[in-house]
């Protein structure tokens, strides 16, 4: 089969959900970093991450402790080895936890969980050789929320002995974060709808102590509206002086921001190159990613 059939067939799997992200890592080279897999943060078998080291670790590299999404009811890490793979090509540290999901548990328990995963980065890094490198929160979709909540809401990795200072910055890649009332009928008993907690969205979070953002989201996402969610979270960090960083990337869907990031579709849009710039402008001269981009990026 042509590599362009391939490539396509796999497209149009992939569109269907998050689950079906496994076959991607085929066409992501295997070579360029070191795996540690499986390493426990927690007791439960769902407390479980993956860690992925550049080839040539530097001294305090950058740590990113990405949470992946699939509306808090699936997803596994390993599906998640491009992401590993492109953050570890650009000199960063990547981390990709797992986390209970429902209907094991509902809101806040995977909030709980993704706060002890960064908790046991934090207590662990020195043994990547990066013990004072910057530390980053980054998700897509639900994982972006779960992004959002530790970095603005410090009532999670206050559970930790931790607080949101600890994070030099975050990063959302089609995250919802203003999403009441539910409309989702998935989503809905995961957050206890129609009882769902006001606070329970990072929107009303946003402060003046709130970490810096990058902000993305594709313009033609049908799922987590980009001008209710990434434009209004925004607005609502900038009033509050918070330095962020936001682009609606054209021709992007929910599901192809994540998929720029994998080596093959890395030409679609400069998402890889974006949180490049994002990681590398918070860690200042400390971190010189091996990959040199323009950081400008298109967006309307």
């Amino acid at each position: 089969m042509p590599l362009l059939r391939t490539l396509l067939l796999l497209i149009t799997t992939l569109m269907s959900g998050c689950s079906a992200l496994a076959p991607i890592n085929w066409l992501v080279p295997s070579s360029g970093y070191d795996a540690l897999k499986g390493l426990s943060y927690g007791e439960l078998p769902r407390q479980r991450l993956d860690v992925y080291l550049p080839a040539e670790l530097k001294p305090d590299a950058p740590v990113v402790v990405f949470y992946y999404g699939g509306s808090w009811r699936n997803g596994e890490r390993a599906d998640y080895r491009f992401v590993g793979q492109a953050l570890a090509s650009r000199g960063m540290i990547a981390v990709i936890p797992d986390y209970r999901l429902y209907p094991e548990v509902r809101y806040p328990e995977f909030l709980r969980d993704s706060a002890k995963a960064l908790a046991w980065t934090q207590a662990h890094r020195g043994e990547w050789h990066s013990p004072n490198g910057p530390l980053f929160v980054m998700g897509h979709s639900a994982g972006a929320y779960n992004a959002a909540m530790l970095a603005l809401d410090d009532r999670w990795l206050a559970q930790q002995s931790l607080s949101p200072e600890v994070i030099n910055g975050w990063i959302g890649l089609a995250g919802p974060y203003d999403f009441l009332p539910i409309i989702n009928p998935d989503v809905q008993p995961v957050f206890y709808h129609p009882q769902t907690p006001v606070d329970s969205q990072p929107l009303v979070h946003a402060s003046a102590k709130s970490p810096p953002a990058l902000l993305l989201a594709g313009a033609d996402d049908d799922l987590v509206d980009p001008q209710r969610n990434t434009e209004q979270l925004t607005r609502a960090l900038q009033a509050q002086d918070v330095s962020v960083q936001r682009a609606v990337l054209a021709d992007l869907g929910h599901i192809k921001i994540l998929l720029a990031l994998a080596a093959p579709f890395q030409h679609w849009a400069p998402v890889i190159e974006q949180v490049t710039c994002f990681v590398s402008a918070q860690a200042g001269e400390g971190f010189s990613p091996p990959s040199s981009s323009a950081c400008s990026v298109s967006s309307r």
